[in-house]
């Protein structure tokens, strides 16, 4: 069964910067398969980011020129860089796998942006 362990999250005020890690174990895979996952207060789970076969970053429209997903195959690690962060961020942030996520989550990283 794969494992995710997401870190990085923290309290930051709008317009801070953040760096989540997601460390995947358990199972071999391709990072090009992982994406990044928001859950906001009172919201479904969304994607913000992910990257496509060719290892592409692709993410959302709201996010782009802000948002940077990124890899290191060495560390199976996945990368979220969160700059310009809006009140709007705020949520836990979650990775797996794109489009059909894995049945297990992980505990996920908490974002709180403040005005």
């Amino acid at each position: 069964q794969v494992q995710l362990v997401e870190s990085g999250g923290g309290l930051v005020q709008a317009g801070g910067s953040l760096r989540l890690s997601c460390v995947i174990s358990g199972r071999i895979v391709s990072l090009n398969t992982i994406g990044w996952y928001r859950q906001a207060p009172g919201k479904q789970r969304e994607l913000v980011a992910r990257f496509n076969f060719g290892g592409t970053e692709i993410i959302a429209d709201s996010l782009k020129g802000r948002f940077t997903i990124s890899r290191d195959n060495a560390k199976n690690t996945v990368y979220l860089q969160m700059n310009s962060l809006k009140s709007g961020g705020s949520g836990v942030y979650y990775c797996s796998r794109y489009p059909v996520p894995w049945g297990n989550w992980g505990q996920g990283s908490q974002v709180t942006v403040t005005s």
